[in-house]
C-alpha cells in the first residue's frame, strides 16, 4: 500500500483508538444498540450514518459518557472508559445547537473550557489565538454570537471543542442548522480542520451526501446494528446489502433469480419473456437463488436505437424526466411495468434534450456495472 494512503483499518498491526466490543444498550424492554463491535482509528473521520432512531446518537452518547452500555466494553487507547464520567474522558462533544454563551464574546466562548481547567492565562491566550486562526475567526474575536452568521457560530463551537485538544471530537449533526450551500462549504472546512489538527472526528448524520463528503469511513446503521463499515467509495460501489445500496445515493433494484453462466458470471431471470440480465459477481449464488441486481442510474446508457454490442439491453418508454441542471434523470417504464432510472450529464449549455416524454428508448449497461446482492 502506498505510504500516503490513509487506511489504518487495512493494517492488521494498527491498534484502534476507540474500540466498541459487543456493546448492547437497552432502554426498558427496547434494544437500541444490538451487540455492536467497531474499531475507530487515530486521525480518522468516521461518520455514523442512518435514519432517525437507528441508534447512531446513542453510540455517540455512550462514547461521550452520557449513556452507559447495558453490556459490552468501550475502550479509548486500550483502556475501558465505561466506568469513567464524561468530564474525565479525553473526549469532547459538539452539539447541533452549538450551545454558545450569548453574553460572551467569540474569544471568551473559545477560552471558556480552558479557564475552567485552570490553564495559565498566557497559555489560554496563545491557544485561543491558535484556534481563531485555525477556524479563520480572528476578526470576529470581539463579537457576540448573535453578531455573527450561522456558519461562523458553527466554527466558534468547533474552535471551543478543539481548544482542549481532545483525542476524540464527537459532532452531533453539526451542520443541520445551515442552509444547503453553506453546509457544503462548511463540510470541506471541517475536513481541512480535522486534517490540520489530526484529531479523530466521529460525526452523526442522516445526510448521506455529508457522510460521503467528510468521512474517511462510513458506518451505516439500522435498528441498532452496524450493516456495513467501509470507505465512501466502497459503500457506494460495493454495498453489502440492498439496504445499504438503497440508503446511499440513487439506485435501481431489479429482483430475480440467479442462473450460473460462467466462472463469476450470472444471468438474472427477472421478467417473463425478457432476456436474462448478465452480471459478474465475486459472491457465489446457487442455481435459482433469489437475488437483487443493484445498478446506479449513471451507469445506464440511454439511446434511441438498440445498441449492437451491449451486455444488457432492455427497451422501455420514458415516463418522467427530472432536469437537475448538471444532470437529467429519465424514468423509463419497462414492458412489465418496472421503472428504471437512467442519468445523463448535461455537458453542453442549452443543448436540446435528446429524448422527451413517451419516447421509446433502449437502456443498456455492462456486465460489471451492477452488483448482485442476496438480500
Amino acid at each position: 500500500m502506498p505510504e500516503d494512503v490513509f487506511a489504518p483499518w487495512d493494517d492488521p498491526e494498527e491498534k484502534p483508538l476507540i474500540r466498541f466490543q459487543n456493546v448492547t444498550k437497552s432502554f426498558a424492554d427496547s434494544i437500541v444498540i444490538d451487540d455492536v463491535s467497531l474499531d475507530i482509528y487515530e486521525r480518522e473521520f468516521l461518520a455514523l450514518l442512518g435514519p432517525s432512531g437507528c441508534g447512531k446518537t446513542t453510540m455517540m452518547r455512550m462514547l461521550a459518557g452520557f449513556e452507559t452500555p447495558t453490556s459490552g466494553r468501550i475502550e479509548l487507547s486500550g483502556k475501558n472508559i465505561v466506568p469513567l464520567p464524561a468530564n474525565k474522558r479525553a473526549v469532547n462533544m459538539m452539539f447541533q445547537s452549538y450551545a454558545l454563551f450569548p453574553h460572551l464574546t467569540v474569544w471568551d466562548n473559545i477560552a471558556f473550557g480552558l479557564k475552567r481547567s485552570k490553564m495559565p492565562k498566557d497559555k489560554i491566550a496563545a491557544r485561543v489565538e491558535e484556534m481563531l486562526k485555525l477556524t479563520r475567526l480572528g476578526k470576529f474575536a470581539g463579537r457576540k454570537p448573535h453578531q455573527i452568521s450561522g456558519g461562523q457560530r458553527q466554527r466558534v463551537a468547533l474552535a471551543r471543542s478543539l481548544a482542549k485538544a481532545p483525542k476524540l471530537l464527537l459532532l452531533d449533526e453539526p451542520l443541520g442548522a445551515l442552509d444547503a450551500k453553506l453546509r457544503q462549504e462548511t463540510q470541506f472546512e471541517l475536513v481541512d480542520i480535522q486534517e490540520t489538527t489530526g484529531t479523530t472526528f466521529v460525526i452523526v448524520t442522516h445526510d448521506q451526501e455529508e457522510a460521503m463528503t467528510v468521512a474517511s469511513r462510513i458506518a451505516v446503521m439500522d435498528e441498532g446494528k452496524l450493516i456495513q463499515v467501509d470507505t465512501p467509495d466502497r459503500i457506494y460501489e460495493s454495498p453489502n446489502s440492498v439496504y445499504v445500496a438503497d440508503f446511499i445515493g440513487d439506485v435501481n433494484i431489479i429482483e430475480g433469480r440467479a442462473r450460473k453462466q460462467g466462472a463469476d458470471l450470472y444471468g438474472i431471470d427477472w421478467a417473463d419473456g425478457q432476456r436474462l440480465l448478465a452480471v459478474t459477481s465475486e459472491r457465489a449464488f446457487t442455481e435459482g437463488q433469489p437475488c437483487h441486481l443493484a445498478i446506479r442510474p449513471e451507469k445506464i446508457t440511454i439511446s434511441a436505437d438498440k445498441p449492437v454490442h451491449a451486455d444488457n439491453a432492455v427497451q422501455g418508454k420514458i415516463l418522467d424526466i427530472a432536469y437537475l441542471g448538471n444532470l437529467s434523470t429519465y424514468h423509463v417504464e419497462l414492458p412489465g411495468g418496472m421503472i428504471i432510472k437512467a442519468q445523463t450529464a448535461n455537458t453542453r449549455r442549452m443543448s436540446p434534450r435528446s429524448f422527451t416524454w413517451e419516447d421509446a428508448v433502449w437502456l443498456s449497461w455492462t456486465v460489471t456495472a451492477g452488483i448482485l446482492l442476496a438480500e
